[in-house]
């Protein structure tokens, strides 16, 4: 715990020194991580990827970030690591505790990820706004138990503000998840703007939409 913390406090090339040699994390050397307490089982950042102050990432086993990819300040990122003693989830004994970003991707701030079981975003992603949920796992009231399931969101798509995102749901690629929508179900045709409680597709997006062929990730 003291070493975590002088890790934290420490100025980026020290605190990189300390990541790479003592946790074993890979990092690419153009990659930075803010006053965050990021310490998961393992930590792959590729080229330009980035995780700015004040998030917290804890009791997951991998995080990978791709290249010039980014999460902001302030998310809680958290899960139940596989390699724990508990009696939670011993029915999925193929459960990934794992949170996997793509290429160009970037979480705003102040999210709440779930990665009690695998949380994969796509390349060109935008999570953007404010307060939104990605929530794995939850109670199986048939069983009784403990369940999660994976969420998948996929490449050149958009996350409106104050989602919710359940486990077992998959967004599209090339589309849109609208703002304040619930998202609880596995979903194929892309090009959509799906939204509501719980979140269907509403409309058509036009195929020839700038955001759907950018070969940047970030937008001005």
């Amino acid at each position: 715990m003291l070493l975590k913390l002088i890790c934290v406090l420490s100025p980026w090339k020290l605190k990189r020194f300390i990541l790479q040699k003592r946790f074993g994390y890979t990092l690419d050397p153009s990659a930075y991580i803010g006053l965050s307490w990021v310490f998961p089982g393992n930590l792959i950042m590729e080229k330009n990827s980035r995780i700015d102050h004040f998030t917290v990432a804890i009791h997951l086993d991998l995080i990978h970030i791709g290249e010039n990819s980014s999460i902001g300040r302030s998310n809680w990122i958290t899960g139940m690591s596989t390699k724990t003693e508990t009696p939670f989830f011993k029915h999925q004994t193929n459960r990934l505790a794992e949170l996997k970003i793509g290429k160009h991707s970037h979480i705003t701030k102040k999210h709440h990820l779930d990665c009690t079981n695998l949380l994969q975003i796509g390349d060109f992603v935008t999570v953007a706004g404010y307060d939104s949920q990605f929530l794995t796992h939850s109670i199986d009231p048939y069983e009784n138990r403990q369940h999660s399931e994976p969420i998948i969101i996929n490449d050149y798509t958009f996350v409106g503000t104050n989602v919710v995102v359940l486990g077992g749901a998959i967004l599209p690629a090339k589309s849109i998840l609208g703002a304040k929508s619930l998202l609880n179900k596995k979903y194929v045709d892309e090009f959509k703007l799906y939204a509501g409680v719980p979140a269907k597709p509403v409309s058509d997006l036009d195929k020839d939409s700038k955001y759907f062929k950018r070969d940047s990730g970030i937008v001005y």
